[in-house]
């Protein structure tokens, strides 16, 4: 055994060890209880951050301490790996986003099994191989038969020089991110999944996820939001029809005085036809982002279109506004304004001059707008009523009249899957003249990418290739053209985590494997996805469970959300400058070292402040572990078995051990499997080593104490610090492998207190301690107390005992007078 710590050698052979023996392939064929631990892949973005190391080693030390705990454990990875990223990479580095792809998958997969990670490599999937989207492929054209995936047209933000839509957080002060055009809203026809369908399933369910974060479920319950309202008409004056509104406040309804419609509602089309002012300022709402977040907070501005239409209870005349702060994509693209109760109202009624009319009274509030609840005045018949009665009467009398009724509504929105880029799963339809849109068959699955392709910035590659989108109709046999949409790339990630239990079936897309494997047990991810990844993960399990894939009804039974990595108070990134390189870290210090780092520094849910200070502090206890394990062995030559020993054997000193030993044995266990308190665990074996450090002696009994304590050190930390306690358990047990050694159990009889610390007061000052037998008697405390030379000191000074008052267990106070 080398005296200094070799990091770089025993870490490359403990990697090539596991690898050779497949340590952590995981297999269905087990009698153990199944644990599947998963953190969410990474996006091959070319190197490892330190957000990686801290949420991979979190799943790692989990799932290494289960897997000693004798459970049947699989822990995958995979690769999230399509997107825009690789195309602007594509571009900027003049290459085709597949090779700059799995160039970037083959450096990062490098790094990843240098950190020591425990994972079955066998089920490695990338979500950009054929073999993997032939599958959502076949799933989205079976949605397509089921009407759960439909086509209609949608309101996006459209980059007119790119020629691409662009995602909400492309836009930048109204133009496109790369090319600075403004941006325009554009009509297209797209791809949508009826997650809607599933909205009041999604929401009940949230409450069996005991064990989800009660932040994460919060977020979920209020982006599904389900609200009790009532859809109100009015009926449009001098034209057919009546203009639909949904609100939430049926109780404001008397308060109404003007409606306002989003730019692209049929009733603003129709009053712009014979009005050019009306046409340019519809135009100028067209521009700019579709964002909910960017509406809210942009300038109100408005144009009355000349229409009017008729409350439906008071009869009163209101005047139909285009507004800016309406979407179309939300509701019915229509609102009742109440500014009096309403802050956009009232802003907006207070820049045109439109009237203000309160309806609502509250006992504590008497400035507008008025938002709360509160009760009616100035509302006729409804006058007194509070919220819940009046929402009550109105649909009521709206219901009468036929013009209302009570509805429930939720601000889910079915999900838009279509995305105008390239580098995606393609669409598996086609588009006939003669037969529509035709599913295609799953026989002709998949639909294959084309990876050759020379990016250009400006449009899809397939969408200018005949070769990709030239076809015929599977129905018909007639010329027909290929879908050059491809798929938002949440699809991959909402499904991954079943694949890895069926990676390589070539006959479905999930088998009887998954249902072995799933639920998820524990889940791993930042908490930044905690609304539409899990969201749609959710939804996918559904789907996939009620086309008879899975038996479960939701994807992942346990949720942990790690925080951050920060540095100087701020998250890390290339633009700020205050990254820290992983490999670098692993180079100078060791994989063991960053693991103990990421894990002691903070609890897992809590950002973590970067510390070079904490990276050299846990370097330096895993050199002092190894010294001490070095120390050890060269005091006795030959490292035995640890004998069998009668307490009576042990000195104190030893027993005192023994006892901290157990009880952290015992600690730790709770740290990792309950609590998840990885730095708390960290914290007890280091205050563990401390104690053993003051042991003294080369006698045998201390020699199979010393041995138990390290043995036992080396299982308690080989969750977090791999490489180096194998190493270790072939020093201290050089006929074993640490591998096949179970969770260590705590000896309760070992905890067992046989002495107790008794503070010695005089005069109620403190003065000293004494241990005492734990069964001896209140006099012999009481005499043991006298004889102690910090009592003996004031007795001497002319000065009797007047009392001594015991406190079982704690203290001894000697009152002398």
């Amino acid at each position: 055994m080398q005296q200094q710590y070799p990091f770089k050698e025993i870490e490359q052979s403990a990697q090539q060890y596991w690898e050779a023996n497949q340590t952590f392939a995981a297999s269905e064929q087990s009698d153990k209880p199944k644990y599947y631990c998963l953190s969410m892949f990474p996006y091959p973005s070319g190197r490892l951050h330190m957000g990686h190391v801290r949420n991979y080693t979190i799943g790692d030390v989990l799932s290494r301490f289960h897997k000693m705990k004798g459970f049947n454990v699989m822990q995958p990875m995979g690769w999230d790996a399509f997107g825009l990223p690789a195309e602007n990479a594509a571009i900027k580095n003049n290459t085709a986003p597949a090779a700059w792809t799995y160039s970037n998958i083959e450096h990062m997969k490098t790094q990843l099994k240098q950190l020591g990670l425990g994972v079955d490599w066998n089920r490695e999937i990338a979500t950009c191989k054929p073999e993997y989207y032939k599958w959502e492929q076949w799933l989205f054209t079976e949605l397509f038969k089921k009407g759960l995936i439909y086509k209609k047209t949608s309101t996006v933000n459209w980059d007119p020089v790119d020629g691409t839509v662009l995602a909400n957080e492309q836009v930048i002060d109204g133009r496109g991110w790369r090319s600075g055009a403004l941006v325009e809203k554009r009509d297209i026809p797209q791809y949508f999944m009826k997650i809607t369908a599933y909205a009041e399933e999604l929401l009940n369910d949230l409450d069996q996820l005991d064990g989800w974060p009660e932040q994460v479920k919060t977020m979920q319950r209020n982006w599904i939001g389900k609200s009790y309202g009532c859809e109100v008409e009015f009926p449009i004056t001098g034209q057919e029809g009546n203009l639909k509104v949904y609100t939430t406040r049926p109780d404001t309804l008397m308060g109404a005085t003007y409606v306002a419609v989003a730019a692209e509602h049929a009733l603003a089309t129709l009053a712009a036809r014979n009005n050019p002012a009306l046409t340019d300022f519809i135009a100028e709402c067209k521009r700019g982002s579709v964002a909910e977040a960017d509406v809210a907070t942009a300038e109100k501005k408005g144009m009355p279109t000349g229409l009017f239409v008729t409350h439906p209870l008071n009869g009163e005349q209101l005047p139909v506004w285009v507004a800016n702060y309406v979407l179309a994509s939300y509701g019915e693209g229509a609102v009742m304004a109440v500014p009096a109760h309403d802050e956009r109202d009232f802003e907006f009624a207070g820049k045109y001059s439109l009237p203000i009319k309160a309806v609502i009274k509250h006992a504590d509030i008497d400035t507008l707008p008025m938002t709360e609840h509160g009760v009616l005045f100035d509302s006729g018949e409804f006058n007194g009523l509070d919220f819940d009665a009046a929402s009550a009467a109105i649909a009521t009398a709206l219901s009468a009249k036929n013009l209302g009724k009570r509805r429930t509504q939720y601000r889910l929105r079915d999900w838009g899957v279509s995305r105008q880029r390239y580098w995606g799963c393609p669409i598996p339809i086609i588009h006939c003249p003669s037969c529509g849109e035709v599913p295609v068959p799953a026989e002709q699955l998949p639909v294959v990418l084309p990876e050759d392709v020379v990016m250009d910035g400006v449009g899809s590659p397939i969408k200018k290739d005949p070769h990709f989108y030239e076809t015929t109709c599977p129905s018909c046999n007639g010329k027909a053209t290929r879908e050059t949409d491809t798929l938002d790339t949440f699809f991959e990630s909402s499904w991954y985590f079943a694949r890895y239990a069926s990676f390589d079936s070539t006959t479905a897309m999930a088998d009887e494997r998954a249902n072995y494997w799933l639920p998820v047990d524990q889940y791993v991810g930042g908490i930044e996805h905690a609304i539409l990844h899990l969201l749609y993960a959710r939804f996918f399990n559904k789907l996939m469970r009620d086309v008879g894939l899975l038996k479960n009804d939701e994807p992942f039974t346990n949720l942990l959300t790690q925080g951050m990595v920060l540095k100087d108070g701020t998250k890390m990134s290339k633009s700020k400058g205050n990254t820290v390189d992983p490999q670098e870290l692993i180079d100078t210090y060791g994989a063991d070292t960053a693991r103990l780092f990421m894990m002691f520094a903070a609890p897992p849910e809590q950002s973590l402040e970067w510390a070079d200070s904490g990276v050299e502090g846990a370097h330096r206890f895993l050199r002092r572990l190894w010294k001490a394990v070095y120390d050890h062995k060269h005091d006795h030559a030959e490292l035995g078995a640890i004998s069998a020993y009668s307490s009576g054997e042990l000195s104190a000193d030893l027993k005192n051990l023994r006892r901290q030993l157990h009880l952290t044995i015992e600690k730790v266990a709770d740290d990792y499997g309950r609590r998840h308190s990885f730095n708390t665990a960290i914290s007890s074996v280091m205050e563990l080593m401390n104690a053993l450090a003051k042991i003294e002696g080369t006698d045998e009994i201390t020699r199979q104490v010393r041995q138990e304590v390290l043995q036992n050190v080396a299982l308690l930390l080989s969750p977090i610090v791999p490489h180096i306690c194998q190493a270790l358990w072939s020093e201290l047990c050089p006929q074993s492998h640490i591998l096949d050694a179970a969770w260590p159990t705590a000896d309760q009889g070992a905890m067992v207190q046989d002495s107790i610390e008794y503070v010695i007061q005089v005069n109620g000052k403190l003065r000293g301690n004494i241990s005492v037998a734990k069964a001896e008697s209140r006099e012999n405390i009481e005499k043991l107390a006298l004889e102690q030379p910090c009592v003996q000191k004031y007795i001497e000074e002319n000065m009797s005992v007047r009392k001594i008052i015991v406190v079982p267990n704690k203290l001894i106070n000697v009152v002398v007078g």
